[in-house]
């Protein structure tokens, strides 16, 4: 009776110990966060070869395909790669890659040496575990290290905080480079949805940049305009705002802009670079 629990067991033990290790060593993390792919990585013509949209997207990066290539775009970035060419184009200039990207289970396949030298991130690869690292983001000379985003609804409001040096890095370019004009501040802004005041914007979001202890370092508020007058009566108000709280200063703010940073916390929190502080959502 012994001898049969002992054997079953062992072989418990071992089918746990080797289920883990081989999640180690298919392991992908990028910033210090192990995200899901559906493809491992794998070994071409002795180079690392990597699945390119999970980890391109999690570098702030959007993938979208064009004709039989693939169009990675970024702040001011576009890189154009052609499934099968050595040729790839990175702002207009070719570039050459040792190995072919290809297409695998339905997934692109690209060196690793190419994420590292079109991302300008750091790479490692041992075991068939990739490792990806970018440089932190710095505000005046202060290293972030999380971004903590904050909406509300109708009942409740919900506070989470993004970690991964790429996303906050991303998402403060896109608030620094989609300031448009400086504007005046609305007569009536809050949280509060108000319909009876001409002119009325509504807070969608707040973002703080924290620094190492939690401080707040910078903060930007997003609002829109509340239309529940005429559309002729509210022809002279901007659509989206922004507010620098750190200068209090207000700035015209694309719905383009916004729905870029919106997306990209999405894709944080499907790949568990999203924490929920507080959740008082009812």
């Amino acid at each position: 009776m012994k001898k049969a629990f002992f054997g079953v067991f062992l072989a418990i033990f071992l089918f746990i110990s080797s289920s883990t290790t081989y999640a180690a060593e298919n392991q992908i993390k990028v910033d210090g966060v192990a995200i899901e792919s559906d493809v491992k990585p794998e070994i071409k013509n002795k180079r690392t070869m990597v699945p390119l949209r999970v980890i391109s997207e999690n570098l702030g990066a959007s993938v979208e395909w064009s004709n039989s290539g693939v169009i990675l775009a970024k702040s001011d970035m576009k890189v154009i790669l052609t499934l099968n060419s050595s040729t790839t184009e990175k702002n207009g200039k070719k570039m050459l890659l040792d190995v072919k990207p290809y297409m695998k289970n339905n997934r692109i396949f690209v060196p690793l040496r190419f994420i590292a030298e079109t991302f300008g991130c750091h790479v490692n690869y041992n075991n068939f575990a990739v490792t990806v690292d970018t440089e932190p983001l710095f505000i005046d000379g202060v290293q972030v290290k999380a971004l903590q985003h904050e909406y509300h609804m109708t009942m409740g409001g919900v506070v989470q905080k993004i970690n991964g040096n790429a996303y906050n890095k991303t998402i403060y370019n896109i608030f620094v480079k989609n300031k448009g004009e400086k504007v005046e501040a609305p007569a009536d802004y809050s949280w509060r949805f108000t319909i009876d005041t001409l002119g009325s914007y509504y807070k969608n979001a707040q973002y703080d940049f924290l620094d190492q202890k939690g401080n707040s370092l910078v903060r930007f508020d997003v609002y829109s305009l509340i239309r529940s007058f005429p559309s002729e009566l509210l022809a002279e108000y901007p659509e989206i705002l922004i507010h620098d709280v750190s200068k209090d200063e207000w700035y015209l703010f694309s719905d383009t802009a916004s729905r870029s940073i919106n997306q990209l916390i999405d894709t944080a929190a499907k790949n568990g670079f999203l924490t929920i502080i507080s959740n008082t959502v009812v």
